[in-house]
């Protein structure tokens, strides 16, 4: 029960950690890590393959 107990909470304070930024400031988001997010990778022609314009 201690390790299950430590488990849970070694877990919550990893979320809590990483989504301090989120979490915690006016108007946090999640950063967007998609491919057509991203300028450089549009400036260079590269899409997704998932993308509907894609053929």
């Amino acid at each position: 029960m201690a390790t299950l107990l430590f488990t849970v909470l070694l877990l919550l304070a990893a979320v809590l950690l990483l989504g301090v930024r989120i979490f915690f400031t006016r108007g946090g988001r999640f950063p967007n890590t998609h491919i057509h997010g991203n300028a450089e990778m549009r400036r260079r022609g590269i899409t997704c393959a998932r993308d509907p314009d894609f053929e």
